[in-house]
């Protein structure tokens, strides 16, 4: 089940994640899916002629490629046998590929060989038959660094290789393999072992090292090890090392440069309670007992993750590789915290986490993000503040209100814009409401000759139609209209009007409608412009709105928020405020989704 150990007293140590290096398919761990795959097709024959192993680092593509070359080449131990599953690591194959010396099999390092020379040399005797062996098996690790110009130079043979060759790759990197190279080869995901798997591992190693390890101490190294066998292994011979022969999870903490787990767990708890001076002082004595700041900003990152799935899905707590003390924390934590209040502390470690990385002083960086995190603990979430402000409203004495701001709305308080007539509000609303007037569009229009326009906003809407997009600028901005009647504008022009305005304006209006107009130019005061007045209704419904209960508690919680923007909100969607404006009388009114404070 391991490698032979070499007779030289000298080298007689290996470390573990040599010593342990699987020979076979059965001695994966983690990999079932691929084993039963490529045991099936041993078994009937069925090999492909290029396999490529994918998965991050440490979790055996080197490993298994070596046992593809073995199973594909071994003899048995009467050198008779043929491919088989369970290579014997005894006859003369095994052993020479086990110490890398078999001429038949050749590894290759792309890193170091990644020129179109070297592939082409590769090529060049892929024709020759094996020196011994069944099969010539190339390993090529690490094949995303070849070039393209090599990628290009395999493409032929990796197609159509000759029967005694096979080819192996490995990378870490599988999105940099052109496809033309992926579509040629058997595909295998090697997949990362999970915290149970990697534990039971360890403590079987352990336990084969004749080393006495406490299992919360192996649990730190699996986690540590973040899915790869091999740093789980290399770990473990660094706490062996480290501890002789007992381990204990406060030594591989203090190796690690790890806070205990409960600590941050108890550190969050703190933190998401709005308690920052007990946050700074666990803070305090864990960055004292050698904790990394960043390490303890990524546990609060991972907890918070670990808390909302027990949120949302308490079978999550069952978890093995969790301790009981901390499971039972985290279940009270998870039921008093809401799920806006774990997103919330979510986006902000998570931006935290990066800001922490890159700043000089990372321990004053994670500080400010736990005093952030504390006083963000104690603002309530939108929901809850809705409710507040709204049961506020509802228990305001009818009699308080006017008979015309009491009317019930079916979500609460309506809105009635429309105070008492008085300064800019109630000249405001005394102003007609161009916007609505009706206006023919291009589908139900009547013929050019009985097209009616009984209002100067309904002429500048024309206009816009039509896209008269600088004739339509200068009437809704440049103009003042002092008479208006059908067939006849009489207009005073402002400064930044063009000068040849009232003409264009005359030959389109008699082009679109079939009759004869009289424009023409006053010195008379006119009407503010259609922007002024549509700019004073705008101004005049915020202020009517700012009045209603919902509106002013808002703001009274935020006082920085300001409304920018009013909105009325119906089953048609949401109309501009310039639609609102016109039937302020009507409907109930809210702030708009784009409104910031």
């Amino acid at each position: 089940m391991s490698e032979p150990a070499p007779t030289d007293s000298a080298t007689a140590y290996r470390v573990l994640a040599r010593k342990y290096r699987p020979t076979r398919f059965a001695e994966l761990v983690g990999q079932e899916i691929m084993v039963r795959t490529l045991t099936n097709a041993l078994a009937s024959g069925r090999l492909a002629h290029a396999f490529i192993l994918t998965g991050v680092r440490g979790v055996g593509k080197t490993t298994t490629a070596r046992i593809i070359a073995r199973a594909l080449n071994c003899v048995g131990t009467d050198g008779a046998g043929g491919p088989t599953a369970a290579p014997c690591g005894v006859c003369e194959h095994c052993l020479a590929i086990g110490e890398d010396r078999h001429v038949d099999v050749l590894e290759i390092d792309a890193a170091s060989h990644s020129g179109v020379a070297e592939v082409r040399e590769l090529t060049d005797g892929v024709r020759y038959a094996p020196v011994s062996a069944r099969y010539k098996v190339y390993v090529i690790d690490e094949v995303h660094m070849l070039s393209t110009q090599a990628f290009n130079a395999l493409l032929k043979t990796l197609e159509e290789p000759p029967p005694h060759v096979k080819f192996v790759f490995a990378t870490t990197e599988i999105r940099k393999i052109p496809v033309t190279v992926l579509s040629r080869c058997q595909r295998f995901d090697l997949r990362r072992l999970d915290t149970d798997a990697m534990l039971a591992f360890l403590t079987d190693i352990a336990a084969r090292e004749k080393v006495s390890a406490d299992r919360a101490a192996l649990l730190l190294i699996a986690r540590a090890a973040e899915g790869s066998a091999r740093d789980g292994l290399s770990l473990l011979d660094q706490a062996i090392a480290h501890g002789g022969e007992g381990i204990d999870e406060q030594m591989v903490g203090d190796m690690l440069g790890l806070a205990d787990r409960g600590r941050v767990l108890e550190l969050l708890d703190a933190v998401l309670g709005g308690d920052a001076a007990d946050a700074l002082r666990r803070l305090a004595d864990m960055n004292a007992a050698g904790a990394d700041p960043i390490v303890i900003a990524r546990d609060l990152l991972e907890l918070t993750h670990w808390l909302t799935r027990l949120k949302v899905a308490p079978e999550a707590g069952a978890d093995l590789a969790v301790a009981d003390a901390e499971r039972r924390l985290g279940r009270e934590m998870a039921e008093k915290l809401s799920m806006a209040a774990l997103a919330r502390a979510w986006q902000i470690l998570l931006k935290g986490l990066q800001e922490a990385q890159t700043a000089p002083m990372p321990l004053a960086a994670v500080e400010m993000l736990v005093i952030r995190l504390a006083f963000v603990a104690e603002l309530p979430d939108p929901a809850a503040l809705l409710r507040q402000a709204r049961g506020e409203a509802e228990a305001e004495p009818a009699a308080a209100a006017t008979p015309s701001r009491a009317r019930p709305g079916p979500g609460g308080p309506a809105l009635d814009p429309a105070p008492a007539p008085s300064g800019r509000s109630a000249q405001a609303r005394a102003a007609p409401a161009p916007r609505e007037a009706p206006v023919a569009r291009s589908e139900d229009r009547e013929p050019e000759a009985r097209l009616e326009l009984p209002s100067f906003e309904a002429l500048v809407d024309l206009v816009g139609e039509r896209r008269e997009a600088t004739l339509h600028a200068a009437l809704l901005g440049d103009v003042h209209l002092v008479h208006y009647a059908q067939g006849h504008v009489e207009l005073r022009l402002g400064e930044n009007a063009p000068p040849d305005l009232l003409n264009r304006l005359q030959a389109r209006l008699e082009a679109w409608t079939g009759r004869r107009w009289a424009v023409s130019t006053s010195h008379e005061q006119g009407a503010p412009t259609l922007n002024e007045q549509q700019r004073r209704r705008s101004a005049a419904l915020r202020e009517s709105v700012a009045d209603h209960p919902l509106v002013a508690a808002t703001l009274a919680s935020f006082p920085d928020a300001e409304i920018r923007d009013v909105r009325k909100i119906g089953l048609g969607g949401v109309d501009d405020a310039s639609a609102v404006g016109a039937e302020a009388g009507d409907e109930g009114f809210e702030p708009g989704e784009g409104d910031e404070g």
